[in-house]
């Protein structure tokens, strides 16, 4: 399976039955407005069979970007049928009081070319409660937040790895030298006993060793 960070926590995953893309952003202007930089390169990502959305915040949920009449899963909880089959939507909060100030958000599990993959999307939670945990199961590759302000940070995030055991994990939503907000991944990187770096954007899960888990895969930013 091919693995495609376009930056925040917009990620393309590619397998020969189909092509899953989480969380795209769009125009986020407004946030230069705020005095915030956001300067990942516009998302192009034709072919998409499926798109998922964590939950409704202008960095997320930018549907438009992604061309053609793509399945669309969008901020909700469930047992649901899709093109690859049954997709797992875990009910979350973005923060630490129930999500009272940011929302609610959604862990998406499913699996693609035999690889059962969780994304995150901007869990906020103080800890990952033990039904939610329950309900996530057995997961090969976790797609997780790190760079704190709105979402866990490196602390909680290593805790969840701890929890759940992955093979790989994949970090997300940190500042890198395109956006001038949240921690970088450091810390958490600093907690892992693996870290593998990307030189590119995208990977081949094919490619990366399992002999040593879990072991962090960190992509360049686009």
């Amino acid at each position: 399976m091919q693995v495609e960070w376009f930056g925040q926590s917009a990620f393309a995953l590619t397998a020969p039955e189909a092509k899953v893309f989480i969380d795209p952003f769009g125009d986020l202007s407004p946030l230069t407005g705020r005095g915030m930089k956001f300067d990942y390169p516009a998302i192009e990502a034709g072919g998409v069979d499926l798109l998922l959305v964590t939950h409704e915040h202008l960095d997320h949920n930018s549907v438009e970007t992604i061309p053609g009449e793509p399945a669309v899963l969008r901020s909700t909880a469930g047992r649901l049928e899709s093109p690859i089959g049954e997709v797992l939507a875990i009910a979350s909060e973005h923060d630490e009081q129930a999500g009272t100030q940011r929302g609610s958000n959604t862990i998406f599990c499913f699996t693609l070319e035999g690889i059962r993959v969780a994304h995150f999307g901007d869990f906020g939670q103080s800890e990952l409660r033990p039904e939610q945990a329950e309900a996530v199961g057995e997961v090969d590759l976790l797609i997780l937040p790190v760079g704190g302000g709105p979402t866990i940070g490196a602390t909680a995030a290593a805790a969840i790895v701890e929890r759940l055991g992955p093979k790989w994990v994949v970090p997300m939503h940190y500042r890198t030298p395109r956006i001038s907000f949240l921690e970088t991944a450091e810390e958490f990187l600093e907690l892992m006993p693996r870290v593998e770096r990307v030189q590119t954007a995208v990977f081949q899960t094919g490619e990366l060793p399992a002999d040593e888990a879990p072991i962090v895969v960190v992509p360049a930013a686009p």
